[in-house]
């Protein structure tokens, strides 16, 4: 397994599956505590997690029934956006918070547009680690890094990051499911510090969870459900989530619902908005 470059060496992993899911766990994984990326896989019917992430999940799919379908519209606005971005020309991505592949991934849906695309994953839960460098060894077009996309110098100065990513070419920025683990307070400056980075031209992609419309109480408790997991989840009001997209130009469908951003007429979308845009 390659290393880390720049930091530690990671450890080697016995890549051989198991029927017992406790069979193969690698040490840095720990399964006391639910993980927001297993419980999300849990919700796309996917089998990468533990009983202790589908106890989680289950919870708060009984706060939030439609929290499965809400999972389910996110790829479908993940993908609509990709094939946007590609179609406006942009070939590379930086996918944040990756999460555990889930066919089709991005590098497979970018392709599909443009056959020579390059996507850096970005991911801090080592089971996303594992499961993604196993997918993907051997492809030069992409490149899986273990960081805290909290800390953008540190992500953009990542010599993988810096292998694939053109800095004088326009990106395709995804934060897809994945701000509504980032505070408040610090969110908007985050994302502006990976835009600052991104020549002109360069897109966005946003959905986060959204409080507006939905009842205070549901959103208390799944905030507490969340709480003890590896990431709190906060929800935001629509306009702290139009500020994620400071310094870009919304695409014609403007903020909205996962659903109506792919003008399609399929449940789900609920409690997240979405929007894609262009850096100005």
């Amino acid at each position: 397994m390659p290393d880390n470059p720049g930091g530690a060496l990671e450890p080697e992993f016995d890549w051989r599956w198991a029927d017992d899911e406790e069979a193969w766990v690698p040490s840095s994984i720990d399964t006391t505590v639910p993980s927001v990326a297993r419980m999300y896989d849990y919700y796309l019917g996917g089998k990468d997690n533990f009983e202790i992430d589908r106890t989680a999940a289950g919870k708060v799919l009984e706060q939030a029934p439609d929290s499965r379908f809400v999972a389910l519209a996110n790829r479908g606005f993940l993908a609509a956006a990709i094939e946007t971005m590609t179609a406006a020309g942009i070939r590379q991505f930086i996918d944040f918070g990756t999460g555990i592949p889930t066919s089709p991934n991005v590098h497979q849906l970018a392709r599909v547009n443009q056959p020579g695309a390059r996507v850096v994953y970005l991911d801090n839960d080592p089971v996303v680690l594992v499961h993604s460098r196993a997918l993907l060894a051997g492809d030069e077009g992409v490149a899986v890094i273990q960081h805290d996309l909290r800390e953008p110098a540190e992500v953009l100065a990542d010599p993988q990051l810096r292998r694939l990513i053109d800095p004088s070419e326009p990106v395709g920025l995804l934060f897809v499911a994945v701000l509504h683990f980032v505070r408040h307070d610090i969110a908007p400056e985050i994302v502006s510090q990976y835009g600052d980075a991104a020549p002109p031209g360069s897109m966005i992609a946003v959905s986060a969870a959204c409080r507006d419309g939905l009842d205070p109480e549901l959103v208390r408790k799944i905030e507490e459900q969340y709480g003890a997991a590896s990431a709190p989840l906060v929800f935001r009001t629509k306009a702290q989530i139009e500020e994620l997209f400071d310094g870009y130009t919304l695409l014609e469908q403007g903020l909205t619902t996962l659903s109506r951003w792919r003008e399609d007429s399929g449940s789900g979308g609920s409690g997240a908005l979405c929007g894609v845009a262009r850096r100005r």
